[in-house]
């Protein structure tokens, strides 16, 4: 970053930072991913919960160490570019502004299906258009607003929870942990359930607006990841205590057939508003740290200069925040994306394979975590990658194809 480049607002204190990275992680993916990851993993689900959290962990203490010795907007694709040099920053950029733009679209879409689904697509556009605006005004906005979010969110899981397991219908002889479990489904399900975990990025990709970063980051991390996990196995052993792996995997909205088995369908419009809610924190969040991301790459001219503006009034990557918002509009009134989970599993943990390598790279005195954190997150990454659908796989991996070699395209033609 030159100094002639505006700099952001430090902002965001601890509170705010955890605030955020709950906003991201508990989203619309508990409202949806259990299902898949069930039907994966069958009685192994909380195995792969597990793996899932132990990866994240690794990836989360990387990352931690990493903001708080490069403070800045970007995450990951300023860890790579600092520590393992230009092209493996701006493959970790590329990887996550493509696969979390997917990812922007298929949560506004999530919020149309539960607020009104014959119009899906309209009100995803909606929620888009308010939420980029909320943004704009500056990300303090932001962060209360998430603290609202996950505060509705909070009590609509426990609610859930109380509800299934206080329920006649609620046996812990169906928590069989592994009984027909696979090592592959078990795998599986840890990738897709990640998806949900990857939210603690968002409050790296935020190091440029958080206040002491070297002290704020580091804890605030670990604190959000701690808590998601926390509420993720509460709620997979109530969903499993009263419909079993197998009524779990073929539910189509999981957390609305817990409460409806359990005997207390007075909670469906409950859930239903939850997931919604849920949605538009997760869509906020992302739009928050794509948005940031994009701002770094093009500061260092991987996309459009113009995106690297931030505005004089409210300190704000406003060019960046409504190109990414644009962008994930024409998404969400044109295509359903939900799909898109698995391959942006395989953008976010390419990503994080990248943060675990360039968390290798730094020495006693900068902060390294113990060498095991980050040997075991980029084995991790790499594992969960590859187990995913092939068709996730094969479509990850050609988008990082296609990015690498834009790459080389640009690197040739600035020679000349």
């Amino acid at each position: 970053m030159t100094q002639q480049t505006p700099a952001l607002q430090r902002r965001l204190g601890v509170f705010d930072a955890v605030v955020i990275g709950l906003g991201s992680m508990i989203g619309a993916g508990i409202f949806a991913a259990l299902a898949p990851a069930a039907r994966a993993a069958g009685s192994g689900l909380l195995l792969g919960l597990a793996v899932a959290a132990v990866v994240a962990y690794c990836n989360a203490t990387s990352s931690a160490r990493l903001a708080a010795r490069y403070p800045a907007s970007g995450g990951t694709y300023v860890y790579g570019r600092e520590r393992l040099g230009p092209f493996w920053g701006y493959l970790a950029g590329w990887g996550f502004v493509v696969g979390k733009t997917a990812s922007c679209a298929a949560m506004a879409l999530t919020v149309g299906s539960y607020v009104w689904p014959a119009h899906a697509h309209a009100v995803a556009v909606g929620a888009v258009v308010v939420l980029v605006a909320v943004g704009y005004a500056g990300v303090q906005k932001a962060a209360w607003l998430n603290r609202v979010i996950v505060a509705v969110v909070l009590a609509v899981l426990v609610a859930v929870v109380v509800a299934s397991l206080t329920s006649d219908a609620s046996d812990a002889g169906r928590l069989d942990v592994g009984g027909d479990a696979t090592a592959g489904g078990v795998l599986q399900a840890a990738g897709l359930l990640f998806f949900a975990f990857a939210g603690y990025a968002r409050i790296a990709t935020l190091g440029e607006e958080v206040r002491e970063p070297r002290r704020t980051i580091p804890r605030a991390v670990p604190i959000a990841l701690a808590i998601t996990l926390a509420v993720y196995a509460a709620v997979a052993v109530a969903a499993l205590s009263v419909l079993g792996a197998g009524g779990l995997g073929t539910a189509s909205a999981p957390l609305a057939d817990a409460v409806r088995t359990a005997g207390v369908p007075a909670l469906l419009p409950v859930v239903r508003a939850g997931a919604a809610v849920a949605a538009l924190g997760s869509l906020l969040a992302l739009i928050l740290g794509v948005s940031r991301t994009t701002l770094a790459m093009a500061r260092d001219r991987h996309l459009p200069r113009v995106l690297a503006a931030v505005h004089p009034r409210f300190k704000v990557p406003h060019h960046a925040e409504l190109a990414a918002g644009a962008v994930v509009a024409v998404l969400a009134a044109t295509v359903d994306v939900r799909g898109a989970i698995g391959f942006s599993s395989f953008g976010v943990l390419a990503y994080y394979a990248i943060a675990n390598a360039s968390a290798w790279t730094l020495t006693p005195q900068e902060g390294r975590p113990p060498r095991i954190v980050p040997v075991a997150g980029l084995v991790g990454c790499v594992a969960l990658a590859f187990s995913l659908p092939v068709v996730s796989v094969g479509i990850g991996a050609g988008v990082l194809v296609a990015g690498a070699a834009w790459y080389g395209v640009r690197r040739a033609l600035a020679r000349r």
